[in-house]
């Protein structure tokens, strides 16, 4: 059986600023991003300045569109211990 570490808090990040940062480095505008994934420009930018929670059914949304896995939108700022098993 395999063992699990906890994993730690590493920067602080909100969810917002994870998911605007995830979309610049994709070279993505606010209306590229409404464009592919059907969310409007606004609840974008409110998501993104923490006026408005992700939620589970948009993270999975954006991260499909952002092509990253939704807990990297969602859990921002972690990362396990190092001495971890990959």
């Amino acid at each position: 059986m395999k063992e699990y570490c906890p994993a730690k808090k590493r920067i602080a990040v909100s969810v917002g600023e994870s998911v605007r940062i995830v979309r610049e480095l994709q070279g993505l505008s606010q209306n590229q991003l409404a464009r592919l994934t059907g969310i409007p420009q606004a609840t974008i930018s409110a998501i993104e300045n923490d006026r408005v929670r992700l939620g589970v059914e948009r993270a999975k949304i954006l991260a499909r569109a952002l092509k990253c896995h939704p807990g990297v939108l969602v859990f921002p700022g972690w990362e396990l211990p190092s001495d971890a098993a990959a």
